[in-house]
């Protein structure tokens, strides 16, 4: 009885501050107008972000000015990933211990240096050194930026604010290749780094002049850095990435490094949940993951992201491989699926707020479906017009799930406890694009080898039509071949290149069906959701 008068008096004083600290959480707003706010930390999200993409058309450059090959250059991309994935949950942690403002203004000036000594660099090593420290200093630009725009609206205008992020998340990508293709044709890829510097600067000022802290984050006290968890992290973090990127130019499992990659990127995941689990005042709250909407929201924003890097890398290929676009042509090609992605957010945050969020996921999903299936009816006579309306669906479809998604899975959260949050979305957003990417790489080679396989067994040597395009091509050869061969070999390897063009065409089909297919079974996931009201709050059903 005694401890138990001298408990009750306890848990009644726990209550009452936590019943406060709630009431300064809905009470507290800040004092920047929330759209100016919105601009300045909506400028560093979208320059992190096109990082991640924009270097792709300039590694052939990249290579030959650096004398590497391009799989060497490869690791211009790979070394981003790497270091940025690492960041991306550590994001909380780090902007409780360090104020979130100056943390953000510290990681702004990381980017924009090493993005000035990525341009001035003279050989690889340099170049993928600064790439890591760009990584490092991007990683925690989104994730941030996201929980500052929560925190600075309302409940009600959350819709609002995530389709602002959304903005920078989802367009970024697709503008990325566009830009970097320009950049590198008219001028140099040493520009797609330099154009870094002065958005910095911009976001920088912007931010110093909008952005403050609220009471929750100066009040916070994250606790000692864990190392081992640190270590754990990095370790799961950094070999996934490498096993991602280099899985299918290394044949996967067949190669003992892909496979010593993945052992220790799963004892490294092993050993960081257990830590996390246990530690008092973990890196990463992954006690989160109770709340059900956060889990599954979690899961689906991990699918959209294999949807968007998937069809984001499938339609340039198909138009660079099979149709003869250049890259900068491919990638003007495929801005339609950024024109349908913006367009979708802001009619979408405005949607978010009057209907129920999981029948606007639902519906983006069900149009990415019939996007994607409408992509895999290519053809090698099709018209720019062929690709254009599909990725106009698609790049709606994914702002249909973009923000109702990230409405949904921290509608029940409190306040202090969204900047773990849109750390560990945004992770899964980076590790969705990666397996997205991988996924379709993979299974585009593997389809291509099996129909090549296929096709060839129906070339038989009696076969009439076979031998007339044969003769057909070997007498055109002829006359075109006036260095005393017959025609047979440049005929027999015209008939092979054609036989690999079917033979891709079918595996392009093939995976777009994929997508299509994936998108449809994510829709079982959608109801699992809790209802959203208008309001940013969670009904039980």
């Amino acid at each position: 009885m005694a401890s138990a008068t001298l408990v009750a008096p306890e848990l009644e004083h726990a209550a009452e501050g936590f019943a406060a600290s709630e009431a300064l959480q809905r009470a507290w707003q800040p004092s920047v107008n929330p759209w100016l706010i919105a601009l300045s930390v909506i400028l560093p999200t979208f320059m992190e972000v096109l990082d991640t993409t924009i270097a792709n058309v300039a590694l052939n450059n990249i290579a030959g000015s650096m004398s590497a090959s391009y799989s060497q250059a490869t690791w211009v991309l790979t070394s981003y990933l790497i270091s940025n994935a690492v960041v991306l949950p550590l994001t909380a942690w780090l902007g409780n211990r360090f104020q979130r403002k100056r943390f953000l203004l510290a990681c702004i000036f990381i980017f924009t240096v090493s993005s000035l000594l990525c341009g001035l660099s003279v050989n690889l090593p340099m170049l993928l050194i600064m790439r890591v420290i760009q990584g490092i200093g991007g990683g925690a630009l989104a994730p941030i930026s996201q929980a500052i725009l929560m925190e600075s609206f309302p409940p009600k205008k959350q819709g609002i604010a995530q389709s602002l992020f959304g903005l920078g998340v989802v367009v970024a990508p697709v503008v990325g290749p566009i830009l970097g293709g320009w950049l590198t044709d008219g001028y140099s890829w040493r520009w797609i780094f330099y154009i870094n510097v002065p958005l910095g600067l911009i976001a920088m000022w912007a931010i110093q002049q909008t952005v403050e802290d609220p009471p929750w984050v100066r009040q916070s006290d994250p606790g000692p850095l864990d190392a081992l968890g640190l270590v754990a992290l990095t370790l799961w973090l950094g070999c996934q990435e490498v096993a991602l990127d280099k899985g299918q130019e290394d044949d996967w499992f067949s190669s003992r490094f892909i496979c010593v990659m993945v052992v220790l990127a799963v004892g490294g995941f092993i050993v960081f949940v257990a830590r996390e689990l246990k530690a008092p005042k973990p890196m990463v709250d992954l006690r989160l993951f109770r709340v059900r909407n956060f889990a599954v929201g979690t899961v689906l924003i991990f699918i959209t992201c294999v949807l968007l890097y998937g069809i984001g890398l499938l339609t340039p290929q198909f138009l660079q491989l099979l149709m003869g676009y250049s890259s900068l042509t491919a990638g003007i090609a495929t801005a339609p699926l950024g024109l349908g992605a913006a367009f979708s957010m802001i009619l979408v945050g405005y949607l978010v707020s009057k209907i129920d969020a999981r029948l606007i996921v639902a519906l983006g999903f069900v149009a990415f479906a019939f996007a994607a299936f409408g992509l895999s009816h290519i053809s090698l006579d099709i018209s720019p017009w062929t690709v254009f309306w599909p990725q106009i669906l698609a790049g709606s479809a994914i702002g249909f799930l973009f923000i109702p998604v990230n409405v949904a899975a921290t509608a029940p959260l409190r306040r202090d406890e969204i900047g773990s949050a849109t750390g560990t979305l945004n992770l899964m957003r980076n590790v969705g694009g990666s397996v997205g990417i991988a996924m379709v790489s993979t299974f585009l080679a593997r389809r291509s080898q099996l129909h090549q396989s296929m096709l060839a067994q129906h070339l038989i040597p009696q076969d009439p039509m076979l031998l007339q395009t044969v003769n057909g091509l070997r007498r055109f050869l002829f006359i075109k071949h006036v260095n005393g061969t017959d025609g047979m070999a440049p005929a027999l390897g015209a008939l092979y290149q054609l036989l690999q063009q079917q033979a891709a065409l079918l595996a392009f089909t093939d995976v777009f069906e994929g997508l299509a297919f994936l998108a449809v079974g994510a829709i079982l996931l959608v109801f699992i959701l809790r209802k959203v009201k208008g309001e940013g709050k969670v009904l039980g059903l």
